[in-house]
């Protein structure tokens, strides 16, 4: 019964994945931020830090930050959007069905993470030179990219069970910005205070910075880094121990969410955004 769950979760999450690419609006949210993150980067091809692009130093931490957000806020925001449209409530009703829910959620959003990483990466490595493109680039970025999606997307599953509607998920969005801020997704933290040197590194987010850069930028940029290192073994024990909590902590809130969801709590809820519209 689980391998027939896998099976038509795969099959899902790869039908919503193909919908994505034929959907305008879904299209829109692949181009737009990316276009966005490319032009300020030009703007910043310029200036240089020890000899390298500003610019070039800005791409890793773009893509660390993409892989956050789609694990951390876009599998939310699915959640939401089917705890409201009632597409979990006929998930919980079937054999299995929460699981195969789940694999097809996290086909789609890893998917939507791949193009979304290479629709920034290869005009970025167009744009700007000194960025390292060998064998050992391309292993780093994909540990990093599936290590990162494993980290965060339990816990964003997590944040999207306390939300009863994607209209709520804003009140998330502050202190996920605050937390960009602190965690140096787009540069070294080592003359951030200490003590907020640690708290950034207790979050997978500069971890994900750390590891893009250290996929992309050459050795010599290490030393702007804590300990001077691109420090991997910690990036995977980090990530690594965010994927474990994550892991036992997310299908114990889900069933619990799934527990709680009836026939009358999926009507209440649409007439609630009915009253919206009108």
């Amino acid at each position: 019964m689980k391998t027939t769950a896998v099976r038509a979760g795969l099959q899902r999450g790869w039908i919503e994945f193909r919908q994505t690419l034929t959907t305008a609006q879904d299209l829109w949210g692949y181009l737009f931020p990316t276009v966005i993150l490319l032009v300020v980067m030009s703007f910043q091809s310029g200036s240089t830090v020890a000899g390298f692009s500003l610019g070039a130093m800005t791409l890793p931490g773009a893509l660390g930050m993409g892989i956050g957000f789609s694990g951390l806020i876009t599998i939310a925001q699915q959640l939401t959007v089917d705890r409201e449209d009632g597409t979990l409530l006929r998930a919980k009703a079937t054999p299995d069905g929460m699981f195969g829910y789940l694999i097809g959620k996290i086909t789609l959003v890893g998917c939507m993470s791949l193009v979304s990483l290479v629709i920034l990466l290869v005009p970025g490595l167009v744009m700007f030179d000194g960025l390292a493109t060998g064998v050992g680039t391309w292993l780093t970025l994909a540990w990093v990219l599936v290590l990162g999606l494993v980290a965060t997307m339990p816990i964003g599953a997590i944040i999207g069970s306390l939300f009863s509607s994607p209209r709520s998920l804003g009140l998330i969005m502050l202190p996920m910005m605050g937390l960009i801020a602190i965690s140096g997704i787009f540069y070294p933290i080592t003359e951030y205070p200490e003590w907020l040197q640690w708290i950034a590194q207790a979050f997978p987010m500069y971890w994900l910075g750390l590891g893009m850069r250290s996929a992309l930028l050459p050795d010599a940029l290490a030393a702007a880094e804590i300990g001077e290192s691109w420090r991997h073994l910690e990036t995977v024990g980090v990530l690594g121990l965010w994927a474990v909590i994550g892991l036992v902590v997310a299908p114990v809130v889900l069933r619990r969410m799934a527990r709680r969801e009836s026939g009358s709590s999926v009507a209440a809820r649409r007439e609630k955004a009915m009253q919206r519209i009108r």
